[in-house]
């Protein structure tokens, strides 16, 4: 009966077949082939997976590195990776150590300026200078971060549904250990991952070609590997929460725009804070023209009807909005150096 019980939830939320078991996504196709970056950290030897895509026919010298976000992968990116590359960009996308088809360590100290120095040593390796930096969710955290340690050296910023735009801690989110945070990660189903991505990446809808991505991030809980996957889901979640950057925005000094889905109510720990300061966590209609007030020299653009993963939803408005403004970004820069 308990079975039937939840074979009915799962169809009621029009549930997925459970994903096959694939922790390092070794059956899990990526747009354009993937190449590996080996490098020693922390007394240890990691690989990085990433895309290297060529613009399409002429390049514009233009370099744009993709930061996925902690739900994310590399290849969520697919349909802007195309559009830029036909635009004229170079395109880099990485998997962050940790994370989907790169190495998953059983140590290691996250951090966000852990997770920049390694892209920033990919990057240098692979011959990139001044690349834009986009992130999205946690990878806008990031970017965030690498923009404060290597905003020298970048061309521009784009932050798209960034975590980390208020400090949950702060703002009564209680705190947890990374053991209980492992526990719950090994307790994840695919029935929750599409119910979570239904109401908060798509603000309640679901299309079919949305159920790839649930594939993609349930498989790699399954089988015996599955619990390195949990482990150093949870191992960033505590990096996310206990890392705050909202505080040092002020100090960001490359262009920077900030393309927000309004209908996005993502907050880490939200589910364990009281029910007053769960209904304040989360309002990116409002969290939105607060960090562009923040950061200086930013453009905020709201998409209204948008939730937290507007370049999955709505690729192709999307595309075109982070294109049109990335050019106008870097033609204002020009001209300003050109004025010099």
């Amino acid at each position: 009966m308990r079975g039937l019980k939840i074979l009915l939830a799962c169809l009621a939320l029009g549930a997925v077949s459970p994903a096959a078991a694939d922790p390092m996504l070794t059956g899990f196709a990526y747009p354009f082939p993937v190449k590996r970056f080996t490098f020693e950290s922390q007394k240890q030897e990691l690989s990085m997976a990433y895309m290297d895509v060529a613009p399409s026919g002429i390049g514009n010298g233009h370099t744009a590195v993709l930061l996925h976000g902690k739900n994310f992968c590399a290849a969520t990116w697919e349909s802007t990776i195309r559009a830029l590359r036909e635009a004229g960009f170079r395109v880099v996308a990485p998997d962050q150590v940790g994370f989907c088809k790169s190495t998953k360590p059983q140590r290691y100290q996250y951090g966000l300026h852990e997770l920049a120095t390694n892209t920033h040593r990919l990057l240098e390796a692979i011959g990139v200078t001044n690349p834009i930096i986009i992130g999205h969710s946690m990878g806008g955290m990031l970017a965030f971060r690498y923009a404060l340690m290597y905003g020298a050296e970048m061309s521009a910023l784009v932050t798209v549904n960034p975590i980390g735009l208020e400090d949950w801690k702060a703002k009564g989110v209680p705190f947890v250990s990374i053991d209980e945070l492992y526990a719950g990660e090994l307790k994840k189903t695919d029935a929750q991952i599409k119910e979570y991505q239904r109401t908060t990446y798509y603000d309640g809808q679901w299309r079919p070609e949305f159920d790839r991505w649930v594939d993609m991030l349930a498989g790699m809980y399954q089988g015996e590997e599955g619990a390195a996957v949990a482990w150093n889901q949870a191992l960033t979640s505590d990096m996310v929460f206990n890392q705050p950057v909202v505080y040092e925005f002020p100090n960001i000094r490359v262009p920077t725009l900030l393309l927000m889905g309004a209908k996005d109510n993502t907050a880490i720990g939200k589910a364990r804070a009281s029910e007053a300061v769960k209904a304040e966590l989360g309002k990116y209609e409002k969290l939105g023209p607060r960090t562009a007030e923040a950061i200086p020299n930013s453009t905020l653009v709201m998409f209204d009807d948008l939730g937290h993963s507007p370049q999955v939803q709505e690729p192709e408005k999307f595309n075109q909005t982070l294109i049109e403004n990335l050019e106008k970004i870097l033609a204002q820069k020009e001209k300003s150096k050109t004025a010099k």
